[in-house]
């Protein structure tokens, strides 16, 4: 794809919506004439707009693999989230994509063990991973996903997680949410606390997204547990703004968020200033 073709919105149709939480949908969109608006790889954005209203950077949720639909998880926290959420089957919406790099499936993470660790709408970005690594099960190795939110009902795609993702071969799903309620009996606590008692295997592959505080105690929890800053990938499409490199607003030192991230090794990050 061009960069021309990055750089103008497309008309998509919203053609299915799932509402996965209270403030969370999943929405399927196609291009006009049908199929998808354009291809993307695992981690990989799109900027969603309502002409009119605003416009922001969201996480491809679905996998590549996927070839007839593109799907978006969204959380309902704004003025153009309101609206986006307001929309029904049959209205348009305008995309422009893809943004970014990607997770390595091709190259770093193939064939390794990967640990799959994230919090409330943070599985979105990993979700399109996942999906890719189960479509091409025999290109990877054991499968953790480790996903925590604050209720039951926070668990963005539960439905999938249990019908497909714990019945996949060699995965482990792995809940947890953070206070105990009548209808879980699952595990209840942070996880950055869970993943520590779960005393993974530090020869995994780790690949992490969720709110700043999470993704920081999980880090230490991490390097306690006896794994390098190598070995731990995340995602910080949040800081993108423009995509493209232009609006400065995702520069940091030497690096932009757009252009050279979002998906960065942690060691990769250790290069830029305290303030990121």
């Amino acid at each position: 794809m061009s960069r021309n073709d990055m750089l103008i919105p497309k008309v998509a149709v919203i053609t299915g919506i799932t509402t996965q939480t209270p403030d969370v949908k999943t929405y399927k969109v196609n291009a006009p004439e049908g199929g998808k608006p354009f291809e993307h790889m695992p981690g990989q954005c799109a900027m969603l707009s309502i002409p009119g209203i605003s416009e922001a950077m969201i996480s491809i949720t679905s996998s590549p693999t996927n070839k007839e639909y593109m799907e978006f998880s969204i959380k309902r926290c704004g003025c153009l989230t309101e609206a986006i959420h307001a929309l029904e089957e049959g209205d348009e919406i305008t995309v422009r994509g893809p943004l970014g790099n990607h997770f390595p499936v091709e190259s770093e993470l193939k064939g390794k063990d990967l640990v799959f660790i994230a919090g409330g709408i943070g599985l979105a970005p990993l979700r399109s991973v996942i999906n890719y690594c189960l479509d091409n099960r025999d290109d990877y190795g054991e499968i953790d996903i480790v996903y925590g939110s604050r209720t039951k009902q926070d668990l963005v795609g539960f439905e999938e997680i249990q019908n497909v993702w714990a019945k996949a071969p060699n995965v482990n799903v792995y809940l947890t949410i953070d206070n105990p309620q009548e209808d879980w009996d699952g595990h209840v606590g942070f996880v950055p606390n869970y993943v520590k008692e779960l005393n993974l295997s530090v020869d995994k592959t780790v690949l992490m997204c969720g709110p700043p505080i999470m993704i920081k105690f999980t880090l230490q929890g991490l390097i306690e547990l006896g794994f390098t800053k190598e070995q731990i990938y995340t995602t910080m499409e949040l800081r993108m703004k423009c995509g493209i490199g232009k609006c400065g607003r995702c520069n940091i030192g030497s690096k932009y968020v757009c252009k050279d991230g979002p998906v960065f090794r942690f060691d990769e990050l250790d290069e830029l200033p305290d303030e990121y």
